[in-house]
């Protein structure tokens, strides 16, 4: 479900949807083709969960870095982990300011000239000071919550993590505060004088698709009769 009534329970959540619009800043307001901003929350959050993988930039020392994380949404947080000695982590802990962004692309958008190609796409980017989970019992729902979000229904089915394995791993939630997306849709916006020459153009859509799931062969039993694959894998979908 989009909006759980759980997000309701948040005092800080609930009041960022009641404003229906987040608030503006500096950062986070939309200068160039401003007409695709988008600024209200619920359209912000429904990018935000038909994704599970977002990059992540920070810089050190003038030098930047962009990295590759999953993450899960719950409420107004997102959650990412990965191995506690990282540099992106130890920039985290010192408290470094990030940019979250978060993409999909929907589709390549073929024009007439070269010059007006371009891509629909929706587009998520939020800044802002990361905080350390450090509570056993808090990383154990993290890791849950990032679990869920990629594949809902996995949670229950695995082995849950140890304390050697929550000890090598940081855990760090980001509030969806200082936000805003843009999107991108419809056709090719060609010149006039281009829509006379004899160029295919339109779009090409793009979606995820999953195909048929690919046994570990470890996933056989001592009687070497296949496991069944479970029905959140059968129908898995994003969005979900």
């Amino acid at each position: 479900m989009l909006l759980p009534a759980t997000i309701k329970q948040k005092s800080i959540w609930n009041k960022i949807l009641n404003q229906e619009k987040v608030q503006l800043t500096e950062r986070t307001k939309i200068k160039t083709n401003a007409i695709r901003a988008v600024y209200d929350i619920e359209s912000i959050i429904k990018i935000i969960d038909e994704s599970f993988l977002c990059h992540i930039g920070f810089a050190i020392e003038n030098q930047p870095f962009v990295i590759p994380v999953c993450f899960g949404r719950e409420n107004d947080k997102i959650f990412f982990h990965g191995a506690k000695g990282s540099r992106m982590f130890h920039a985290l802990r010192a408290g470094k300011e990030i940019c979250v962004t978060i993409s999909i692309v929907d589709g390549i958008v073929l024009a007439r000239s070269a010059f007006n190609h371009t891509i629909n796409y929706r587009s998520v980017v939020i800044f802002g000071k990361a905080h350390e989970l450090i509570d056993p019992a808090e990383k154990t729902n993290a890791l849950k919550i990032i679990t869920e979000h990629i594949v809902p229904g996995r949670w229950n089915d695995v082995r849950k993590p140890t304390d050697k394995e929550l000890n090598a791993t940081s855990i760090f939630s980001l509030e969806i505060n200082e936000v805003s997306a843009k999107v991108r849709t419809g056709p090719p916006l060609d010149d006039e004088d281009d829509l006379k020459l004899n160029v295919w153009a339109g779009v090409l859509p793009l979606k995820i698709l999953k195909e048929e799931p690919v046994e570990d062969i470890s996933s056989v039993d001592t009687q070497n009769r296949n496991l069944s694959i479970p029905g959140y894998i059968k129908n898995y979908n994003r969005p979900y």
